[in-house]
C-alpha cells in the first residue's frame, strides 16, 4: 500500500470511531433524558387533607393509592379517599382523607350503631338525611365528634287530651315535658299526666292531661290552634307539607266562687281572656297532577332505566319513578358529572359534595350506578320515598 493510501485508510477509522462514540454519546443522553422525563413525570407535590388537617406531600407516583402509600397515609375499606385510590394524581392537587368510624347514637331512646366518615355532628346528622329544622341534638352541630353516644331526638305528632279538646303538635323535643311546652301547655300546680314527663317522646304518642281541682280563683286552660290548609300547585296531590308548626294558646279564666260552710257548690266565670295567642297551623296542600307513569319513556341503558330498576328494587314502583324523573331533572339533567361550581354538588342526584357518593364506590365521579345508588339511600333516609323529595323540592326549592 502506497503511503497516501495508508493515511486515507487511517482516516476513514478514526471518523468511524468518532461517528460510533457520537452514537453511543447520544443514546446516553437518550436514557438519561427519558429517565429524567419520567422522574418529572411520577415525582408529585400534592396537599393531603387528612381528617381535616392539611399535610403537604411529596413523592413519586402515578396514582392517588401510591402517593398516599408513599407518604404512609393508610386509608381502608371504608374510608373516603377523593379523588379515588385509582385516579391519576396531578402535581399541585389535593387529596381529602376521611377515616371512617363507627358512630353510637341514640334516636329518640333506641340505640344504635353507624359507620360515618364525617368530623363534626353537623356532617353526621346531614350524612344520615336529617334537616336542621326536624332534630334536636345532644351536641353542637359545629362540635367535633367525640366518643360519648350522639343522641338524636326526631320530629314526631304528640296527641294532647287536655280542658276538653285535643290539640295534635308537632315537636322534636327528646321528652314529653319539652315536647309540652313546644305546643304551648302550661300545667297547672297539682295538674296530672298520663305520661311521664321525663318519659321519651315519641311519633303518635297519647298525653291526657287531668286538671287538679281547686278553688283558686283563676285557672289557666289551653286554647286550640287552628289549622290552615293552603293549596300549592308546586306540590304533587295527595301531599301535605306542615310550613308553619301550630302552638296552643292560653286563656286565664277568672271565677267566682259559691261555697257553703267552706264548701265550694258552685263557679262562675267572671272574665275570661286569652293571654296568649294560638299559632295557627299552616299546612300546604299539593295539586299538582304527576305524569302519567305509563307516559315516561326512557332510552334502554339510560340512567333512567337504571334509575327506574333500581327504584323497583326498592319496592317504590312506576308512580314513584314519576316522582324521581322532574327531580333529578332540575338537580342535573340526568347527566352524571353535571357540576355547581358555586357551591360543590356533583353529579345526578346534586351529593353536597360530591365525594359523599363514595361511600357506596370509588368511581363515583363517573358511575351512574354507584350515583343513583347513593341518592336513592339519601331519599329513602330522608324522605322516605322519591314523591316525598319531590314535594320538599316543590315546596322550597331543594332537596
Amino acid at each position: 500500500m502506497r503511503d497516501g493510501e495508508q493515511g486515507a485508510g487511517t482516516r476513514t477509522a478514526a471518523r468511524r470511531r468518532r461517528r460510533g462514540t457520537l452514537v453511543a454519546q447520544a443514546a446516553v443522553l437518550a436514557v438519561v433524558a427519558g429517565a429524567t422525563s419520567a422522574f418529572a413525570v411520577m415525582h408529585k407535590q400534592v396537599t393531603v387533607d387528612v381528617d381535616g388537617r392539611l399535610v403537604q406531600v411529596e413523592g413519586f407516583g402515578r396514582t392517588v393509592g401510591s402517593v398516599l402509600a408513599g407518604a404512609e397515609i393508610e386509608v381502608g375499606a371504608g374510608d373516603l379517599v377523593a379523588p379515588s385510590l385509582h385516579d391519576s394524581v396531578t402535581q399541585g392537587e389535593q387529596i381529602v382523607v376521611r377515616h371512617g368510624r363507627n358512630l353510637e347514637l341514640v334516636v329518640d331512646g333506641e340505640p344504635q350503631t353507624v359507620w360515618t366518615t364525617a368530623l363534626t355532628v353537623g356532617e353526621a346528622v346531614e350524612g344520615m338525611g336529617l334537616r336542621d329544622g326536624d332534630v334536636r341534638l345532644s351536641a353542637s352541630r359545629s362540635a367535633p365528634l367525640g366518643r360519648e353516644a350522639l343522641r338524636v331526638s326526631t320530629q314526631k305528632t304528640i296527641h294532647l287530651v287536655v280542658d276538653g279538646q285535643i290539640i295534635d303538635g308537632v315537636s322534636s323535643a327528646p321528652t314529653v315535658r319539652d315536647a309540652l311546652k313546644d305546643i304551648g301547655l302550661v300545667l297547672n300546680e297539682g295538674d296530672e299526666v298520663s305520661v311521664p314527663l321525663d318519659a321519651t317522646a315519641v311519633d303518635g304518642l297519647a298525653v291526657l292531661v287531668t286538671r287538679a281541682q281547686t278553688d283558686a280563683e283563676t285557672r289557666t286552660e289551653a286554647v286550640k290552634f287552628a289549622t290552615e290548609e293552603i293549596e300549592d300547585p308546586g306540590l304533587a296531590k295527595g301531599t301535605k307539607v306542615i310550613v308553619t308548626k301550630g302552638k296552643a294558646g292560653i286563656r286565664t279564666t277568672t271565677y267566682q266562687l259559691d261555697s257553703v260552710g267552706g264548701v265550694v257548690t258552685g263557679r262562675q266565670a267572671l272574665s275570661s281572656v286569652v293571654t296568649t295567642k294560638p299559632v295557627t297551623q299552616v299546612v300546604h296542600v299539593g295539586t299538582m297532577v304527576l305524569p302519567d307513569p305509563t307516559d315516561i319513556k326512557v332510552a334502554p341503558g339510560s340512567a333512567q332505566e337504571i334509575a327506574r330498576g333500581l327504584a323497583a328494587a326498592r319496592g317504590w314502583g312506576d308512580d314513584q319513578f314519576a316522582c324521581l324523573v322532574p327531580l333529578w331533572t332540575h338537580e342535573s339533567g340526568w347527566r352524571v358529572n353535571a357540576e355547581n361550581r358555586s357551591s360543590g354538588a356533583y353529579g345526578i342526584p346534586q351529593a353536597l359534595p360530591g365525594t359523599k357518593m363514595a361511600s357506596v364506590g370509588a368511581d363515583w365521579r363517573t358511575n351512574p350506578v354507584t350515583q343513583i345508588t347513593w341518592g336513592l339511600n339519601y331519599i329513602k333516609s330522608r324522605y322516605k320515598t322519591p314523591c316525598g323529595a319531590w314535594s320538599s323540592f316543590q315546596a322550597q326549592g331543594w332537596y
